[in-house]
């Protein structure tokens, strides 16, 4: 395999260990491409083939110019939905198409980003599937009657659709405590909030869960129905989201409609046979989509000229 290196803002630097505590989808990246990382203002001398620049939210004012005396390529990976650009001034707006449209490849999460990212002008769009590695943690074996919601109450997770479709499976509900969390929702009395966890806790916590439902439109890298994926978990969850639609088609809904969601968690509650059948086709087509296998092979096949 040609020699692939990632840019961001995280302070790690070198390759990443498999037993990784904080394992998010970027850093299974690395690891699968066994591909070193390094912060965006620590350019290697190390000549590589491709390099994969994860613009930081917060500043995205990178010129890619400094990655390419040692990358032959230079890649941008979506980082966020892909509108997210546009809340920033109208100087970083310009600077963050200009930056895009200058790379050699962008690379998105989702299908549905594919024409966007086109219509903006970027010249060569692919879709790099999300992935976990669980390096040495099982998916579960026994759980509880509980639901798992995938975000907090701010328009960004959707965390109040979520919410409302918990209540109706009529379980205990638990929510992860995550950054735009508000303050008040320590005061809703049916959610259980979980302390801040690393990746490898958190995979560990959420198989005790047998429903999630994250009704988020926001779509990025969509990791929510993806962890649950690997468990064998349903999760109900909107369109538009590729771990979504790939893992979960028998408990995906259109954009908005928490009448559906609703009859869904009503049915994964009382019928067996249902949530049996949608346990069944999440693990096989995890097999199929997210395992380090799988992704690999969907690597070679849109990057055929590396």
């Amino acid at each position: 395999m040609n020699k692939v290196v990632f840019f961001s803002e995280s302070q790690v630097n070198g390759n990443i260990p498999r037993n990784f505590e904080n394992a998010r989808t970027e850093y299974a990246w690395m690891m699968a491409l066994n591909a070193p990382h390094y912060n965006i203002n620590n350019i290697p001398t190390e000549q590589f083939d491709l390099g994969i620049v994860i613009l930081p939210k917060s500043n995205p004012n990178v010129n890619l110019d400094s990655f390419r005396s040692c990358c032959k390529k230079v890649a941008v990976m979506q980082e966020g939905p892909h509108w997210y650009f546009q809340d920033y001034t109208i100087e970083q707006q310009f600077h963050y198409y200009n930056t895009i449209v200058s790379a050699d490849i962008l690379y998105c999460h989702n299908e549905s980003d594919v024409n966007y990212f086109l219509g903006l002008g970027c010249k060569d769009v692919r879709v790099m599937r999300s992935l976990m590695i669980p390096a040495g943690i099982p998916s579960r074996s026994e759980w509880g009657d509980a639901t798992m919601i995938g975000g907090n109450f701010v328009s960004w997770y959707g965390g109040f659709d979520s919410y409302m479709v918990a209540r109706e499976i009529g379980d205990p509900i638990s929510a992860p405590s995550m950054g735009r969390k508000q303050d008040q929702e320590d005061l809703i009395e049916d959610v259980n909030y979980l302390p801040y966890m690393n990746w490898r806790e958190w995979i560990h916590c959420l198989s005790q869960y047998n429903i999630g439902v994250h009704l988020m439109r926001t779509h990025a890298a969509g990791t929510f129905a993806m962890n649950c994926g690997f468990h064998g978990i349903p999760c109900i969850g909107y369109k538009g989201l590729d771990t979504q639609e790939l893992l979960h088609p028998l408990t995906t809904v259109e954009v908005g409609d928490l009448d559906e969601a609703k009859r869904i968690g009503d049915k994964l509650k009382n019928d067996e046979k249902f949530y049996n059948l949608c346990s069944e086709t999440i693990r096989k087509r995890f097999n199929q989509y997210y395992t380090e296998k799988a992704w690999r092979a969907n690597w070679e096949s849109i990057n055929k000229e590396l």
